[in-house]
């Protein structure tokens, strides 16, 4: 099965694919799920925390992730 990267296929931040993780969209190049930074920061970790708990993120992997996210979901600034 072909992976689906987000945004796109020249910067891809995320992966999904339904023969890995059951399809839940992991951050490129890993199995970590997406989810789980979500998770953690509304449990009250850090990013550090986070990145010391899944080591196999890179800082600016999820930084991009956090941003692509608040721009899909927040409008842009008129």
């Amino acid at each position: 099965m072909k992976d689906v990267l987000l945004p796109n296929e020249t910067n891809p931040l995320i992966w999904v694919n339904p023969g890995r993780m059951s399809g839940q969209p992991c951050f490129y190049k890993t199995r970590v799920p997406i989810e789980a930074l979500f998770g953690n920061l509304a449990d009250g970790l850090t990013l550090d925390e986070f990145l010391d708990c899944f080591p196999d993120v890179r800082r600016e992997q999820a930084v991009a992730v956090l941003e692509f996210a608040q721009n899909a979901i927040l409008p842009a600034a008129a």
